[in-house]
């Protein structure tokens, strides 16, 4: 296993390994000056090989579920790896988070990630060459740039799949943390997550509606967020595509924005059963997916994650981390 350290001016800290081109540690100070780790970690690396959780990993081909695992594109059916119920979940049994990546230093703060994804990997069809560039800046922020080609129309819709504590190794909970949404729809979902092809107005299920600053646990389990235990859903994004987190202990702020239209928000709803570096408890991480829209029923929002052969796959997605005194 191969290990890559970005670190800025200001000592923040940020490790990548190659086993899925994972976030391994975001090091950050809080508001007395102590750094700490951000992201939940497995305690021991080798646990980054079979990855259950996702922890960290970049998601792919595609992220979030695609209904009975399967798709038509072209005429053409394809069969995917049916790795949740029915269902395939983050592109299948190994899909990116198990792979070995080749990891390079290209500049002091920028590492690149690569991983050439083969024709029928996981019954996808393609040759897709992937790009992940993780880039530390001096203002405490990491941004994610994505790249895919492929010689084949195929699916991609990738993500991060880090879990977020800002109360630093994993103190607290998240439940007492707030969070800013700048959305008016979530993705409704069935029991088994899976888009209906309906939406949500925020304005009518307060559980949804974090357009101001609220606390995480106060609505998480409304009878509307049952099925999935706790928030799990895709929110679609405002034009400004603006999500912020914020510890009111520590006074951590988070900031995330991105060019997708989408982020799927999970608040950890189940108990991880591998030993982790700190926080092994439910519902001491929060993941901000940022991605086009999963595949539901009838293949709705199949067409945001078509890539053709003349296209060029690209998105990025930013956290920015700083401290503020105080946030409503």
């Amino acid at each position: 296993m191969n290990k890559i350290k970005l670190v800025n001016k200001n000592q923040v800290e940020v490790e990548i390994i190659d086993v899925g081109a994972t976030i391994t540690k975001i090091i950050v100070p809080d508001c007395k000056g102590n750094f700490e780790n951000v992201v939940l970690a497995y305690k021991d690396y080798e646990d980054y090989f079979a990855n259950k959780y996702s922890m960290g990993s970049i998601m792919g081909r595609t992220s979030g579920r695609i209904y009975d695992a399967k798709f038509t594109l072209e005429g053409k059916e394809y069969i995917l790896a049916q790795n949740n119920n029915h269902n395939n979940l983050h592109g299948g049994f190994e899909g990116f988070k198990k792979k070995l990546w080749k990891i390079e230093l290209l500049e002091e703060n920028t590492v690149k990630c690569s991983y050439f994804s083969k024709d029928g990997e996981e019954g996808f069809p393609g040759n897709v060459e992937v790009e992940v560039k993780y880039t530390l800046s001096d203002e405490n922020s990491l941004k994610i740039e994505y790249k895919a080609n492929t010689d084949k129309t195929t699916l991609v819709n990738l993500t991060n799949h880090s879990y977020f504590n800002l109360s630093g190794n994993a103190k607290h909970s998240i439940l007492e943390h707030k969070l800013q949404v700048d959305s008016r729809f979530v993705v409704e979902l069935d029991e088994f997550s899976i888009p209906t092809g309906k939406l949500i107005d925020v304005n009518k299920e307060d559980a949804f509606n974090f357009n101001e600053f609220k606390v995480i646990g106060k609505d998480i389990d409304a009878s509307i967020t049952e099925l999935q235990s706790g928030y799990d859903h895709p929110w679609i994004l405002k034009d400004n595509r603006d999500v912020k987190y914020y510890d009111p202990i520590s006074k951590r702020m988070m900031s995330m924005t991105t060019d997708y239209p989408a982020v799927v928000i999970y608040t950890m709803n189940y108990y991880v059963g591998v030993p982790l570096e700190y926080g092994n408890n439910r519902r001491y991480g929060i993941c901000f997916e940022a991605q086009n829209l999963p595949i539901g029923y009838n293949q709705c929002n199949l067409e945001s994650s078509i890539l053709y052969p003349d296209e060029e796959y690209k998105h990025t997605t930013t956290y920015k981390f700083e401290v503020r005194d105080f946030y409503n």
